[in-house]
């Protein structure tokens, strides 16, 4: 099982950009599914996005869609959130997990994960 620590969160402008990082330690990373989900105040947490094992296959939610990038460095076992065009709305504590279910990227859901970082704080100023 994989441990995964989260950095690279802050305090940005709308319009920013920030690159969130996620660590795992532990065997086999090459063998997660990793995720992307972020939880704003009173709201639910939101699946984000995922990347497939290689990280030649990435999925976005509409929300994010052609701003956000993820990718992962199977060899430094991280998985990587590229965020652009940052807007309020995208303000949340974000969170990578770590999943060995198998389905269309698409589908993913909280659920499907059972590893999960402690969490970072992303905050866009307006």
């Amino acid at each position: 099982q994989v441990q995964l620590v989260e950095s690279g969160g802050g305090l940005v402008q709308a319009g920013g950009s920030l690159r969130l990082s996620c660590a795992a330690s532990g065997r086999s990373f090459s063998s997660y599914i990793m995720g992307w989900f972020r939880q704003a105040p009173g709201k639910e947490r939101e699946f984000v996005g995922a990347v497939s094992w290689s990280g030649d296959i990435t999925y976005s939610a509409d929300s994010v869609k052609g701003r956000f990038t993820m990718s992962r460095d199977n060899a430094k076992n991280t998985v990587y959130l590229q965020m652009n065009s940052l807007k309020p709305e995208d303000t949340a504590v974000y969170y990578c997990a770590a999943s060995t279910v198998r389905r269309v990227l698409s589908l993913y859901r909280a659920p499907d994960f059972g590893t999960w970082g402690q969490g970072t704080q992303v905050t866009v100023s307006s």
